[in-house]
């Protein structure tokens, strides 16, 4: 196997603890921000127009403005919040998602309002094709209302919890239960910590990032298994050795693996956004901050949570055995003590 990282020995397991604490505080910092937004009267994340509803127009040019140039055109007419997507499969139209907030029932006009800068609207019952004074045609309109937002929401989450759930089962049945609960709260903290960046930026959420999410919790997933796969293999090859440094050897030895898969991901993801654009925006940047952070407590997170619970566990069995075992003890050394007794007495 090609390495770029050949006999490293880092004592990983001796920095848990700075490891971890970074983590505590980076998602500390994330749940305040949603705490403090939320106790203030603001939303703790900025939620897209999937989540709390809106109206969704589609509009056709026959010069198609860039996507900056219409949001801009919204921003003079006061709409901030637009969303403007391009239709793949025609160069010529373009979806704009405005907010319920601020926009009340409105967002249609608002909208028309916006691009009759770009030249006025065909008429009503007239093809854009057909009217040689218009720029445009709004071709349609949908409103996503509040409840559907919700409804969205609670089966990001349930999807989300389902996929956790599902992880845990997995790896229990191929390794141990101790080691599935580990990879699942080292998940929870890469989720944990991306939505903490998303609550502290202000960055929108929307269907396309809880995809983001859920793309993050395989990718964190594979990568933990990986060093988990090598501490099993290593425990059976090295038994004498204690789990602490078998671990360490596990993450060294797995590491060049990890710097070439996850930096070739990181370089993707990186280019995402760069030059994704504006739609691919919060996508890429749940997976850029995923990924960073999915490497990390691959290494700094699920390994230790599993090595201090595998280390309580065995302590637990110990004391258990030694408390199974000391009646059985005693009772053999009072008969030890009977047999000289009975010994030392004189035969008549």
């Amino acid at each position: 196997m090609f390495q770029i990282l050949k006999d490293i020995n880092v004592d990983w397991m001796g920095r848990r603890r700075i490891f971890i604490g970074i983590s505590v505080l980076l998602m500390l910092a994330g749940l305040g921000s949603a705490i403090v937004r939320q106790a203030t009267g603001r939303q703790a994340f900025n939620l897209g127009v999937d989540f709390k509803g809106g109206t969704v127009v589609t509009a056709r040019f026959k010069q198609r403005p860039s996507d900056d140039q219409i949001r801009q055109a919204l921003v003079q007419k006061g709409i901030n919040d637009a969303v403007v997507q391009p239709v793949t499969d025609r160069t010529d139209t373009v979806l704009i998602k405005v907010p319920l907030e601020g926009e009340g029932q409105d967002g249609r006009a608002r909208v028309r309002d916006a691009l009759n800068g770009f030249g006025q609207e065909a008429a009503p019952g007239t093809e854009l094709e057909q009217d040689q004074n218009a720029a445009y045609k709004i071709v349609g309109t949908d409103a996503v209302g509040a409840i559907a937002g919700a409804q969205l929401r609670n089966k990001a989450i349930a999807v989300t919890l389902a996929a956790l759930v599902g992880i845990l089962i997995y790896i229990a049945a191929r390794f141990e239960w101790t080691y599935g609960a580990a990879a699942v709260i080292a998940v929870f903290h890469d989720v944990l910590v991306t939505l903490g960046f998303f609550s502290i930026f202000q960055i929108e959420v929307s269907l396309n990032v809880i995809a983001a999410l859920l793309t993050l919790v395989g990718f964190s997933v594979n990568d933990t298994i990986v060093v988990f796969d090598r501490i099993r293999e290593n425990r059976k090859l090295h038994r004498r050795d204690s789990l602490y440094k078998i671990t360490n050897d596990a993450i060294n030895q797995t590491l060049s693996r990890t710097v070439i898969t996850n930096g070739l991901v990181f370089l993707s993801v990186l280019a995402l956004v760069l030059f994704g654009g504006d739609v691919l925006r919060a996508f890429s940047l749940a997976l850029f901050i995923g990924v960073i952070f999915g490497t990390y407590s691959s290494i700094a997170v699920a390994s230790p949570i599993m090595v201090w619970w595998e280390q309580r566990l065995e302590a637990a069995n110990r004391e258990a055995a030694l408390a199974f075992n000391q009646p059985r003890v005693i009772k053999a050394t009072r008969g030890a003590k009977q047999g000289l007794r009975d010994a030392s007495k004189p035969l008549h």
